[in-house]
């Protein structure tokens, strides 16, 4: 059986990296996009902003196009639209407005990468697997490592290219999306259960406690992105560091390390982790890491706190996923979708919020700090449940 659905597994982790790619690379040029095309910061907090709100369109829809669809073809559509994106990433901003080009490129991007998002947690799900909780943190630990590639590769690129040809980097990495979406029409897929007879939306959200796991899910997107989109700018702007290498490695790439250790770990332990337990005792590390970083007089201790934002807000996203799963095993794919849309406006809040208050970016990861408390509240809410 694991031999049967391996290609298929690996395939979707695959599709992770391709989201991570999606949402992480333009980020890596937003100083460029500055001074090249000479954006402001509100126009860069747009950009987050247009990306993930698009996902939240796409959310609210996408649960009801992939039961139309199935799972195969809805996949396929993902990774194409993605490397439509990244395409148009490197070629559009030179040929008509640059800022009307990146937006474009953004919604390509931002539609694949909903589909993404809610088609592939519930296909592992849904696969006849020994620890599904470890392999759903395992899959979401994948995107970690797909930020940590994309910021090692762009890296890579600018220094020996040039960051001034950078155009050619998204064009070159969408052969990635346009690879999985080969792999995605051969791999074997399952069904979720849940969808053998799909729930309405109404007793999706008539089920005890399921705003909870909204609020749960809102938190975890926003404390997540609000570091992963503004690591570099702030590593590059705030800390001053002396060049856009120093920025991305020890800014971006430490920030994916340690969400990728995280998910990789819980990956592995998998059901002997108290979920509970585990997001409660992260959620008062996350918000002491917010408070170092933003809070910190040394560079060096902020890139620590950094690092450690990462670790500890690792766990959230694929860990609340696992506990509504637990919770309710009959939801199906309208319930991932509604946790995706409830993530995805986290996504689309913290960093936003972060970017229309950058004039100084420390004020702004400062006040993002409210996060990981929304994290604790909501696991506090779940232990009444509990008790109760």
């Amino acid at each position: 059986m694991k031999n049967k659905f391996g290609f298929t597994v690996a395939t979707c982790y695959l599709g992770y990296i391709v989201q991570a790619i999606v949402n992480n690379l333009s980020p890596l040029l937003f100083v460029q996009f500055q001074t090249q095309f000479s954006l402001s910061a509100s126009s860069l907090a747009f950009v987050v902003f247009l990306n993930f709100g698009i996902q939240i369109l796409v959310d609210s829809q996408s649960a009801t196009i992939a039961l139309k669809l199935g799972y195969r073809r809805s996949a396929v559509a993902a990774h194409l639209l993605s490397a439509i994106g990244l395409v148009c990433l490197g070629v559009l901003p030179f040929v008509m407005n640059p800022f009307a080009g990146i937006l474009i490129s953004t919604l390509f991007t931002a539609v694949g990468g909903g589909f993404i998002e809610v088609v592939l947690s519930p296909l592992v799900e849904a696969l006849p697997l020994g620890n599904k909780s470890g392999a759903m943190c395992m899959l979401h630990s994948f995107y970690c490592w797909g930020h940590i590639f994309t910021v090692l590769a762009a890296t890579l690129f600018f220094n020996t290219a040039g960051i001034a040809n950078w155009r050619f980097l998204p064009v070159l990495v969408a052969a990635i999306p346009l690879v999985n979406a080969l792999f995605f029409s051969l791999c074997p897929i399952v069904a979720p259960e849940g969808d053998a007879d799909p729930v309405s939306y109404k007793t999706i959200f008539g089920m005890k406690f399921f705003f909870v796991f909204l609020m749960l899910m809102a938190a975890s997107g926003a404390a997540e992105q609000a570091i992963a989109q503004w690591a570099s700018y702030f590593a590059e702007v705030g800390l001053d560091l002396p060049s856009k290498t120093y920025g991305d490695i020890f800014g971006t790439c430490l920030f994916a390390f340690g969400m990728a250790v995280s998910r990789t770990l819980y990956g592995v332990l998998g059901d002997k982790i108290n979920l509970k337990k585990a997001i409660t005792v992260f959620a008062v590390f996350l918000f002491s890491a917010y408070l170092l970083t933003s809070l910190s007089p040394l560079p060096r201790l902020s890139l620590v706190g950094i690092a450690c934002g990462g670790f500890f807000v690792g766990i959230m996203w694929p860990g609340v996923y696992a506990l509504a799963g637990r919770y309710y095993p009959k939801g199906g794919t309208k319930m991932f979708g509604m946790l995706a849309l409830a993530g995805d406006f986290g996504c689309t809040v913290g960093p936003t919020l972060v970017g229309l208050i950058s004039e100084d970016i420390r004020v702004g990861l400062g006040v993002a700090a409210v996060f990981p408390l929304l994290l604790l509240l909501g696991m506090v809410l779940l232990r009444k449940k509990r008790s109760r």
